[in-house]
């Protein structure tokens, strides 16, 4: 069977003129050097790249994600926890060669996979660097850590390179998507983009270690005042995907950023409200997955 990597490569890069790689489709001529919505041109800028433990259990595992942490950002969240890196642009440019290497130096340190944080606008070069890496001896799973903004074209383009989708499911409300992440259609485009993750990758698939290996995890933020819109991000997933996907449900929102010039996103979530998101995961019957305790 021919390899269809590079081909897809190309059609990744072609994306980046006029750019509709994301959902934005600001129309930026990147390859010359004309920054798109993300804030970003042609060139990678990578912020930090390290092995980490925080993430779920079988994304850390024992020895640890290698976590690549990209620049810039789709999208332009009030109260992003790492605005230093996805609104100031806080890195490094690095070369696609530079980025092979930092997976094959990660992989040598023991990291169960590659976890490209943020990685949307640059899925043209982290595939082209991917294809380098794999040629050169790489065999751990590479992990797609986004915001859930993606387009679907540019996912399809991505098929065979991504082992494990993890995605978040941000907003069951395209008015606060808007209001809060410059986000038109957010609904819509996060759906689809869920749905297509499911099909390359399907359910998540652990090794013997308990380590993923293939498939889908999703992640959803609990926002106070239920501005994310929860039971219905739940229920979306429960009956257009499956159940049975994992599911981390995540509890760690506290203002940060501008979320100070919103009333309502200037305090931290409380347990009642956690606590209402849990209960609808339970109420829909999702069988995988993670919770977190709250102090």
């Amino acid at each position: 069977m021919t390899d269809k990597r590079p081909d897809n490569i190309s059609k990744l890069f072609e994306l980046l003129n006029p750019c509709r790689l994301c959902p934005h489709r600001c129309g930026a001529n990147r390859l010359a050097g004309e920054k798109g919505r993300c804030r970003t041109a042609g060139e990678i800028r990578v912020s930090s790249s390290n092995l980490h433990f925080s993430e779920e259990p079988p994304v850390s595992g024992a020895s640890g994600s290698g976590t690549i942490f990209f620049s810039n950002c789709t999208l332009s969240c009030v109260f992003c926890q790492n605005y230093p890196i996805s609104r100031l642009g806080h890195g490094n440019a690095i070369s696609v060669e530079e980025l092979t290497g930092m997976m094959l130096g990660l992989q040598g340190r023991g990291a169960h996979n590659i976890n490209f944080v943020t990685p949307t606008h640059y899925a043209a070069h982290l595939a082209q660097a991917v294809s380098g890496a794999r040629d050169k001896g790489l065999k751990i799973p590479i992990l797609y850590n986004s915001s859930g903004y993606d387009d679907v074209n540019t996912l399809r383009l991505l098929e065979g390179v991504i082992d494990v989708y993890m995605p978040d499911a941000k907003y069951s409300r395209d008015d606060n998507a808007v209001k809060y992440s410059g986000a038109e259609n957010y609904t819509e485009v996060n759906r689809a983009a869920l749905k297509e993750m499911h099909r390359q990758v399907g359910e998540l698939k652990l090794d013997n270690r308990g380590i993923a290996q293939r498939g889908l995890i999703i992640r959803h933020l609990v926002l106070p005042g239920d501005i994310a819109g929860s039971r219905k991000v739940l229920e979306f997933i429960a009956k257009e995907i499956s159940a049975k996907t994992y599911l981390s449900l995540m509890a760690q929102y506290h203002p940060a950023d501008r979320a100070g010039g919103y009333p309502e996103l200037s305090r931290k979530l409380t347990k009642k409200e956690y606590g209402e998101a849990v209960k609808a995961a339970e109420e829909l019957g999702f069988e995988n997955g993670w919770i977190q305790e709250m102090d």
